[in-house]
């Protein structure tokens, strides 16, 4: 199972490498890697580490975040939203502060997707929220009128 996502990460790079018009030879060298490493890559004999698929990456100028989800060591996913870009462009932000904030913000989308309110304004508990309208003493209840005497 696992030669299988080799042969087809080696496919991918050979497709990505005949689309952008390279020889073999050329991604070698502009990605730093032998010919040789490259050519049983492509060919699904190795399995290449993240840091030899940013340099081929890098060599064929695509992401290498493509590469990493191609050969399985990410997970496909959909586009970031505003916020999650964001959070992953701050430069003050630990790496684990990002992964933190991006994990609750997920648990609020998952939630309101799940209450169907998606796109709708935050619930916002009773305590929190502004009262409708203010209410004066004359129209309260006798509950009402009996607090504000003896306050």
């Amino acid at each position: 199972m696992a030669s299988s996502k080799v042969g087809s990460i080696g496919e991918y790079i050979r497709e990505q490498r005949t689309r952008a018009k390279i020889s073999l030879r050329q991604l070698a060298d502009v990605s730093g890697i032998s010919n040789p490493y490259l050519s049983q890559i492509e060919r699904g004999l190795r399995k290449p580490s993240a840091e030899i698929l940013q340099q081929i990456a890098k060599g064929l100028r695509i992401s290498a975040e493509a590469l990493y989800v191609q050969a399985g060591i990410l997970e496909d996913r959909e586009a970031d939203t505003d916020v999650q870009a964001a959070v992953r462009a701050d430069l003050v932000l630990t790496e684990r502060q990002k992964q933190v904030l991006l994990d609750i913000y997920a648990s609020f989308l998952k939630e309101n997707e799940a209450s169907g309110v998606l796109g709708a304004e935050p619930d916002v508990p009773a305590e929190t929220a502004a009262p409708e309208e203010e209410t004066g003493p004359e129209q309260a209840g006798p509950e009402r009128k009996g607090r504000e005497e003896v306050g």
